[in-house]
């Protein structure tokens, strides 16, 4: 992807449907309870439908993508797991025994395993390969990647979408995998939302009190040495980002000009999203965040992004994991807002008397 591609796909995001949108919530205010009763699945009801255009929405074809990606930074010890994990984790998600998969499977939802920079290479029939280079560069010691690398990223989170889209599938989450990549997202989450590297950075995979010294002193280093513009997304991403988080950047901004709702994750794919709407604050009503992750940071950077989470249930796993398990409030809210009654089909009485 160039960007003038890039461009030319952010200028084609379109608007919120209000039409739709003002249709579902008519639909829901005649409904059998009291006006806004329902809460936040009102709100999800509504959002899905300006997203698609559609005031009754579907979401029968749904899947997570989850992008795959390797940190030259893991040099500088800032995960308690080796780097080998990546590959490791992977071959168990297309094996079908990682948590994601587990849940994925309860929210009728395809795992779509996307390798777009993995340091190893896996041959898997089920493995997506969108390889743009073999894991980032230590960015302790100089940029991640080529702006034209994060780009070629973004290039493929969007393919990845794409195929999705002419495929059917009207419902999509993000998830991830790359060991190292909770440093990535701290050092994003600093540089866009002008943060300490201290409030953004958290133990990731449980690091220790020492762990999490080095790995925050790891980030200021990389922000003094590289000096990633904050004005300028793409060049904070290439700079202290990762090929993965680039992925769902694509995959966030495709969702957007498609008119596909696409459910977000926890700290990795909302450092992907603070990006992502940096570049088009347009993309931001088809974003819905699924939960408040235990991950330090993450509040600050919803807080950020402008939205509110679903869930909160102290999970910190990723993966894809509690955008999943979003996936049954929609489906909650899509079957209150198409199979109940309405006062008038039921006979009851309004607040009003009327029938």
């Amino acid at each position: 992807m160039t960007e003038e591609e890039l461009r030319r796909l952010i200028d084609s995001i379109p608007p919120p449907d209000g039409a739709a949108a003002a249709k579902t919530r008519m639909r829901l205010d005649q409904l059998t309870k009291p006006q806004g009763s329902l809460g936040k699945l009102e709100d999800l009801a509504i959002q899905l439908a300006a997203i698609t255009g559609d005031p009754f929405p579907s979401a029968e074809r749904r899947a997570v993508i989850v992008m795959a990606g390797d940190h030259g930074v893991c040099d500088e010890g800032v995960s308690a797991y080796p780097q080998e994990v990546t590959a490791q984790m992977v071959r168990n998600f297309l094996e079908g025994g990682a948590a994601v998969n587990v849940l994925a499977r309860q929210a009728r939802a395809e795992v779509v395993c996307v390798d777009v920079g993995m340091k190893s290479g896996l041959d898997h029939p089920g493995l997506v390969q969108r390889n743009v280079r073999r894991g980032t560069d230590n960015f302790a010691r100089g940029p991640a990647m080529s702006r034209c690398e994060a780009l070629m990223a973004i290039g493929a989170g969007v393919r990845v979408v794409d195929d999705l889209a002419e495929r059917g599938y009207g419902l999509l989450a993000t998830g991830e995998m790359g060991i190292g990549n909770t440093t990535a997202s701290a050092a994003l989450m600093a540089v866009l939302a002008g943060v300490d590297p201290g409030e953004a950075a958290g133990r990731g995979t449980g690091l220790d009190d020492e762990g999490l010294r080095r790995k925050i002193e790891v980030i200021r280093t990389a922000i003094r040495a590289n000096e990633p513009d904050p004005a300028d997304p793409l060049d904070a991403l290439a700079k202290v980002g990762g090929l993965e988080i680039a992925g769902l950047v694509g995959v966030m901004l495709a969702c957007a000009a498609r008119r596909l709702p696409v459910v977000l994750d926890g700290f990795i794919s909302c450092a992907a999203a603070l990006v992502a709407l940096r570049l088009a604050p347009a993309a931001k009503p088809c974003l819905i965040a699924s939960h408040l992750s235990a991950e330090h940071g993450h509040r600050r950077l919803l807080e950020e992004l402008g939205l509110s989470p679903l869930l909160h249930l102290d999970m910190r796993l990723g993966e894809g994991t509690g955008a999943v398990l979003c996936f049954h409030l929609i489906d909650a809210a899509l079957a209150a807002l198409k199979e109940m009654a309405t006062f008038d089909s039921a006979g009851v009485f309004r607040r009003d008397g009327t029938a």
